[in-house]
């Protein structure tokens, strides 16, 4: 019995070292070609991954959108000149998202669909801490692959955190909310938000 254990254990690392000979030689007369097919297997999978989004399309009709952006993609540009803010949208209010732009709240509209729209930012010095110098009729400009809008201000308040009734999501007119926190050179954590009130340009 002992005898056969043996024999089993000595044929079975025999087997092993065979195999890894076999693989070994294959290695050194074909391993180019092997990394190469790796490689070019691993290059249509990445690429597979990072398909791009269909674009977002907008039926001028109905105001329906097709191929909403995924959270936290960014899928339009804002600019105020008035401010010199020209920054990315992105939709979801992420710190990350927050961070690198300007935030679309989820439960908001997009723009041409003819509801709320409610953007918010940092009072960051590239971002939206210059509110203060807004005034009525100054023109924010929202560019998205479907169109471009031009929303003119037409009002300004300075409300509390909790006053969600002052940032209204309705589907009946379309108006773009902007705010920030308040005051605009606080760093930290703040209370007050300052919202700036946009209508579509006629």
């Amino acid at each position: 019995m002992k005898h056969a254990i043996k024999a089993t254990i000595r044929n079975l690392i025999v087997a092993f070292l065979l195999v890894v000979i076999f693989f070994g030689i294959l290695r050194l007369f074909l391993g180019r070609q092997i990394d190469l097919n790796v490689s070019l297997v691993n290059k249509i999978a990445v690429e597979k991954n990072n398909k791009q989004p269909e674009i977002m399309t907008i039926d001028l009709e109905t105001n329906l959108i097709q191929n909403y952006p995924e959270y936290g993609a960014k899928y339009a540009t804002i600019e105020i000149p008035k401010i010199e803010v020209n920054l990315p949208v992105y939709f979801g209010t992420t710190l990350d998202v927050l961070q690198n732009g300007v935030g679309h709240d989820s439960a908001s509209f997009f723009p041409g669909e003819g509801g709320s729209i409610i953007y918010m930012g940092h009072n960051a010095e590239k971002m939206f801490r210059r509110f203060s110098e807004l005034t009525i009729d100054d023109i924010i400009t929202v560019t998205t692959a479907y169109g471009t809008f031009d929303y003119k201000i037409y009002d300004m308040q300075l409300i509390g955190e909790t006053e969600l009734d002052k940032l209204p999501v309705q589907k009946n007119e379309e108006i773009l909310m902007c705010y920030t926190c308040y005051p605009f050179n606080n760093i930290g954590y703040t209370t007050q938000r300052y919202v700036v009130y946009a209508k579509p340009r006629s």
